[in-house]
């Protein structure tokens, strides 16, 4: 579902019109644009990872469907994006690059959720979302607001023009404010 960014016609909205980018399953995107809305499609287990740099303006978003690039390592190397600890290094690099300090990031996480797996078997949410928490704890990171687990499918918003991050559960039309800087 993509989300409404454009205000309706003759109606007042002093919001700035944002350029909406989609980061598909199993990449990442990094900006340095104040007006932009970077934003998932329903993650599942998945997990959205969102960071944002409130000085330099530098965002990230993040959407990673496995924990462990173990299980292939040659898929790791090209597609970073899919596993939560390549993703994480990936975002966090072209981040930095874009003179993103460490100091200032702030991170926000949705997904996880236990879809399709009424047994809880594989529950891959619950282990994307371990492997986050020590993919970031390595890095001395840590997350400052998350929206995870449950059994609802959920998209992740993060709007660079006022710093805010909301998430949206598959099916209804209001979103969720998780964090506003």
């Amino acid at each position: 579902m993509k989300p409404n960014i454009v205000p309706e016609e003759n109606s007042f909205d002093p919001r700035p019109t944002l350029r909406p980018i989609l980061v598909p399953m199993g990449t990442f995107a990094v900006v340095r644009e104040e007006n932009t809305l970077l934003y998932t499609s329903p993650l599942g287990a998945g997990i959205a990872v969102a960071i944002y740099d409130p000085v330099t303006k530098v965002a990230g978003l993040l959407h990673s469907m496995l924990p462990d690039s173990r299980i292939n390592r040659g898929l790791a190397k090209a597609r970073p994006g899919l596993f939560l600890e390549t993703g994480v290094t990936g975002l966090l690099e072209e981040a930095f690059r874009l003179k993103a300090q460490k100091e200032n990031l702030v991170i926000y996480v949705a997904g996880g959720a236990l879809i399709l797996d009424p047994s809880a078997y594989f529950n891959v949410g619950l282990r994307n979302y371990e492997i986050l928490k020590s993919t970031l704890a390595e890095r001395g990171l840590a997350i400052h607001a998350e929206d995870v687990g449950g059994q609802v499918n959920r998209s992740l918003h993060l709007n660079t023009a006022r710093g805010e991050v909301r998430t949206q559960i598959t099916g209804q039309p209001e979103e969720q404010l998780l964090c506003k800087r």
